[in-house]
């Protein structure tokens, strides 16, 4: 079995019932357009596409890999389906390109796909020896051995810290750059070895693999993952029909934090306290679907693991907004 096809194999969507329950209802109108910005293996398409026969796809993602394989998987829906090679924050450069002024359903789906996880030369996984490079479009930018080799000591230190909300930044940074001095760090396995060595035994034993919050942090480097995310949600609701829905999966407090801020100011008032009439603009420009994040239950977590930190958050537009949306913040 090759790479790929081992990579659809053990790729199971997450939450992808209450995905489907969430969405669909937006979706029932004939020419309604479901937009998976995160589209991966077109596990949540396929069954939004199956569960709303009314609905066309418009399948958004950077990684050319993600992309053929999705081709084939929702290849039986014909023309209901479009696949664009784009990173989420392009979404209204997508639509004015296929001339769609309004969507009814979004999904976002953040982080890293299990066909990058799996896949050893993409040099995604701690756990896997291979070439240090993260980009989900390998076809320009800086990897993370570059970062690595270019980074000084104060950059570094601000990626591991903010990105990675890793307690050793500074000592980590120090020792990637004296390690550079002596030879560059190229492959999965030469970070992890010098990870293990510069983290304190007692935090391993405790804090889970050394590598882990130092890889997601590079990644999210890489990718510019949270400053794509804090300009496409915005974006994303802007391109929201009445009555349209989005749902967003996050896998890491960075990404839910955005999202939560986001979402709950557009379902509050912005009237000024003291105003005694609350005027028309000032209203709520969305109702939130969910209470608070929702979680994958037990059994979910326990038959796939990766599911496990996800955190579901979904809202609906009701109406329009002539005001600029509050930009998300984030951690910069």
């Amino acid at each position: 079995m090759s790479s790929g096809a081992l990579a659809e194999h053990r790729h199971v969507p997450v939450l992808l019932d209450r995905v489907t329950q969430v969405l669909a209802p937006a979706l029932q109108e004939p020419g309604s357009v479901l937009v998976d910005a995160t589209l991966g293996l077109g596990g949540h398409a396929e069954a939004l596409l199956a569960a709303c026969p009314n609905a066309r796809l418009v399948g958004i993602d950077r990684d050319r890999a993600a992309r053929e394989r999705a081709h084939e998987r929702l290849a039986p829906y014909g023309e209901r389906v479009r696949i664009e090679a784009a990173v989420y924050d392009e979404l209204p450069e997508v639509l004015d390109r296929l001339q769609i002024v309004q969507v009814h359903a979004i999904l976002f789906d953040l982080g890293v796909s299990s066909l990058q996880l799996d896949a050893a030369d993409r040099g995604f996984a701690y756990r896997f020896d291979g070439p240090l490079d993260m980009r989900m479009d390998q076809s320009g930018g800086p990897s993370a051995a570059e970062i690595l080799r270019e980074y000084d000591v104060p950059a570094l230190t601000r990626v591991l810290r903010e990105y990675g909300e890793e307690r050793y930044a500074p000592k980590i940074a120090r020792a990637i750059v004296a390690q550079r001095d002596r030879a560059p760090l190229t492959s999965s396995a030469d970070l992890v070895e010098l990870l293990t060595r510069v983290i304190p035994a007692a935090a391993q034993r405790s804090g889970g693999h050394p590598a882990k919050r130092t890889f997601q942090a590079l990644r999210i480097e890489v990718n510019d993952e949270l400053g794509a995310w804090e300009r496409a949600l915005p974006a994303a609701i802007d391109a929201l029909a009445i009555g349209g829905r989005i749902a967003v999966l996050s896998y890491h407090s960075l990404e839910d934090r955005i999202a939560k801020t986001f979402l709950a100011a557009g379902a509050r008032s912005s009237a000024p306290l003291g105003l005694p009439v609350e005027l028309p603009e000032h209203q709520p420009y969305l109702r939130l679907l969910t209470r608070g994040a929702e979680e994958a239950p037990a059994t979910e977590q326990a038959a796939n693991p990766r599911s496990a930190s996800v955190r579901l958050r979904a809202a609906e537009r009701i109406r329009s907004s002539t005001t600029p949306h509050p930009a998300p913040k984030g951690t910069r």
